[in-house]
């Protein structure tokens, strides 16, 4: 009789405990002091302040890639697209794309840490928006090299241009 009154002591207690984590964020969203996000950040003209280890929209190097797959048999949802054709008069692949449809991932940077030559990491940039799903299938072989490697921000306006592109802007290091 006496655990019976505890656990429903433990169970009485434990709820009034969530009860007041929500209570007191409520009562937070009225505080006269709270900014608004754009008060604290002044977002779209300076980028937000992220962790050192915010896992972000990915950077990739085509240059040392050797499309070994790696990366894309590791991804657990299935985003990564390699095309690769065989080199002719060599050994080895050169990359013809490589795509992540960003309406998949989730970020896990599970592609990042089987990559033998560390051509792919995560990166920082946090906003990729648009108006459609084409727009969330980024082919990093299209884009130009500053964007692809994480030296210009991953934007909407450059993923946009990388579809009109014919050709990929680097075939790898066995081309």
């Amino acid at each position: 009789m006496r655990q019976w009154f505890r656990d429903i002591f433990d169970a009485v207690s434990t709820v009034l405990q969530g009860l007041w984590i929500t209570l007191r964020y409520w009562f937070k969203t009225y505080d006269p002091e709270r900014k608004t996000f754009a008060d604290q950040f002044a977002y779209p003209e300076l980028p937000v302040p992220v962790a050192p280890r915010y896992r972000g929209f990915h950077r990739y190097d085509l240059t040392t890639c050797i499309s070994c797959d790696q990366c894309a048999k590791a991804c657990p949802v299935d985003c990564i697209y390699i095309g690769k054709e065989r080199v002719e008069g060599g050994k080895g692949f050169k990359i013809t794309g490589f795509t992540i449809d960003y309406s998949k991932c989730m970020f896990c940077a599970l592609c990042v840490e089987p990559c033998p030559v560390d051509c792919i990491f995560m990166g920082a940039t946090h906003d990729l928006s648009c108006y459609s799903r084409d727009g969330c299938i980024v082919d990093f072989s299209r884009l130009p090299v500053d964007v692809a490697w994480g030296r210009a921000t991953l934007n909407p306006t450059a993923v946009a241009q990388s579809k009109v592109i014919a050709e990929p802007v680097h075939g790898g290091p066995n081309q």
